[in-house]
């Protein structure tokens, strides 16, 4: 499963700051972030099914039109249909296309794909969607979590993110918005490992022992390996995204109606399955 923190305009030279990580199989073919030689997007990707889980638009020059995008998977014990399209496929559309977020997420066929979380933006809007009946939503200017679930969700892992990175990234960026002064805490709190009580577990149809597992921000590989299920499976990468604003040209009125003024820094850590 995966996680994401969104600061959303809360920092004028930063408005958008971005942590996530991402959980899958080990075994699942992936590559790591890169640039793609056949479209601009900057991003990982899944090799299975070609798509992204967290992206943003840049060519091979470096240029950049200030589109991100994320998508998580919505778990609810609905089996996805194997004819249904890759989510990957929303992130990859969005950061190629020329739509605006609202007008992307309005035109999807959501019952084309499996249960997902996605946002969308640009410098002047975020958008999130999902096809269990959340419409197409503007973020307002606060901190979001979003998981595996609704976005209103009160999951254990959700709130635990949310209140670290409130008490221990915020501040530290309100200090120092360079990345050197806080990227490490950032990871800290991405890299929790504390579990939640089986009182404190969501209840998404998954058994109260698969439920604990995946109830940390950072899941380890091997948690499942005395269930016998789910082969190695752990949090494979962990990234962060950052909107920063040239505050001198973003004045002008012209600017201020583009993406021309912002530069997206996207960057990755990734993780190897422990040897069995």
């Amino acid at each position: 499963m995966c996680i994401v923190a969104i600061a959303w305009q809360l920092f004028e030279e930063m408005p958008l700051v971005l942590l996530s990580n991402r959980d899958e199989f080990f075994a699942r073919p992936t590559q790591s972030l890169h640039q793609w030689s056949d479209h601009s997007v900057y991003a990982g990707r899944d090799e299975k099914s070609g798509g992204s889980w967290l992206g943003i638009q840049q060519t091979s020059a470096g240029e950049q039109n200030g589109r991100w995008a994320a998508v998580l998977n919505f778990r609810d014990g609905v089996q996805a249909d194997p004819e249904q399209r890759s989510r990957g496929d929303l992130v990859t559309e969005y950061l190629i296309g020329d739509l605006s977020p609202m007008a992307y997420a309005r035109q999807l066929d959501l019952q084309a794909y499996a249960g997902f979380n996605l946002i969308v933006g640009d410098r002047q809007q975020a958008v999130l969607v999902n096809n269990r009946g959340y419409p197409p939503t503007p973020l307002f200017a606060g901190l979001h979590v979003l998981s595996n679930g609704q976005p209103d969700s009160e999951w254990y892992k959700c709130e635990r993110l949310r209140g670290r990175v409130r008490q221990e990234v915020l501040p530290l960026i309100a200090e120092n918005s360079e990345r050197s002064y806080w990227q490490q805490a950032a990871y800290d709190v991405m890299s929790d490992r504390l579990k939640a009580t089986d009182e404190q577990l969501p209840h998404t149809g998954m058994p109260i022992a698969i439920e604990q597992m995946l109830s940390p921000v950072y899941i380890e590989d091997g948690s499942f390996k005395d269930f016998g299920l789910m082969g190695s499976y752990g949090t494979r990468s962990q990234s962060i995204l950052t909107m920063s604003v040239d505050t001198e040209s973003i004045n002008t009125e012209e600017a201020a109606k583009s993406n021309t003024a912002v530069t997206l820094h996207l960057s990755s850590r990734e993780r190897t399955p422990l040897q069995q």
